[in-house]
């Protein structure tokens, strides 16, 4: 009488097969995406500092909080929900994400509450994106591990790169700090076209 239990190479290959994503149904329409990808752009453009200290200095923080947020939050509800069928979906942390992002939309809106919830939510973040990043690097391949690269090369060098660049160069802006600006600027480009390219 024959087994139906697959064998260990077959279980190998099944399991190698769910592990390799190249692209996620996510249910949003083409166009939301897109607009997210822009806003991922935007935001690239703006952390070059010279652009960033005049927003602020212009009370246009919200702007930036809006540009911010919309892109992530779209991009990382298409993930959630894209990465749902997958065997580890990570739901409760893609939702952990999205909270973490909009409380950083409410610090920009209300610059009062800055300084007391706007650091804890920074580290939060860290907190949050470089397991998860790392889960998604272990467990997938294909342009869904590239997410999960990205996610957390986005968030080491967005985290650790403004806070060397102060202490060697100060609180200076502009040429005499590009070589530390590029970083930060190229990995939200990169971070968002690898989304992009799973959701699309």
């Amino acid at each position: 009488m024959e087994s139906n239990e697959p064998t260990p190479i077959e279980k190998a290959i099944s399991i190698e097969n769910q592990s390799l994503v190249n692209h996620v149904n996510s249910g949003l329409p083409r166009w939301l995406i897109e607009a997210a990808f822009v806003c991922y752009l935007l935001q690239a453009v703006i952390n070059y500092a010279p652009l960033l200290h005049w927003m602020d200095a212009a009370h246009l923080s919200w702007l930036r909080g809006i540009v911010q947020t919309f892109g992530a939050v779209v991009m990382y509800f298409g993930l959630l929900r894209g990465m749902k069928p997958l065997y580890r979906p990570f739901t409760v942390w893609w939702w952990v994400v999205i909270a973490l992002n909009l409380a950083g939309f409410v610090t920009e809106l209300i610059p009062a509450i800055m300084f007391s919830i706007g650091l804890p939510v920074a580290v939060s973040l860290m907190l949050v994106y470089l397991p998860l990043g790392s889960a998604i690097l272990y467990n997938y391949r294909g342009r869904l591990r590239q997410v999960g690269l990205w996610m957390v090369l986005y968030i080491m060098i967005s985290s650790i790169i403004p806070v060397v660049s102060f202490l060697l160069v100060g609180p200076e802006s502009g040429l005499a700090n590009l070589p530390m600006e590029i970083p930060t600027i190229a990995v939200i480009v990169i971070y968002a076209w690898v989304q992009r390219r799973v959701l699309i």
